[in-house]
């Protein structure tokens, strides 16, 4: 899974996402990609289960960027734990997706099979998507 290999804190303040996405908002890379139309903390475990449905249909042929990477960590408390005595461990990273933002970029394979694994990649996301090209 995506994680970062070193961090310059340990812990963050855990940001909510809200607004419109400024930069990463146009394709860049390939001919196809995947827009968020929501704003949201998207989990590693989530990009990673994304990435391996476009791996199966651009292996044939094809590239793929991510365009996101989880670079936040959120912290948890194990159950039962009193309330009190600090903030808990680190338990997943996470990346904040502002609507807007491209998250895949596909480029080498036919539109039809784009439109597809990239309508396939989005049902593993926690965010509505759109499709889109250049």
């Amino acid at each position: 899974m995506l994680a970062p290999k070193k961090t310059k804190h340990r812990k963050h303040h855990q940001i909510k996402p809200t607004g419109k996405s400024t930069r990463g908002s146009e394709l860049s890379f390939g001919s196809f990609g995947l827009k968020a139309l929501q704003s949201r903390w998207i989990a590693a475990r989530q990009i990673e289960a994304a990435r391996r449905v476009l791996t199966r249909y651009t292996a044939k042929g094809g590239k793929m960027w991510i365009r996101i990477f989880p670079d936040i960590v959120i912290t948890k408390k194990s159950g039962e734990v009193p309330m009190g005595k600090g903030k808990g461990d680190p338990d997943h990273f996470v990346a904040i997706v502002h609507r807007g933002r491209v998250l895949f970029e596909l480029e080498g394979i036919k539109e039809n099979l784009a439109k597809e694994a990239l309508t396939l990649a989005a049902y593993k996301l926690p965010v509505k998507c759109q499709f889109i090209k250049k």
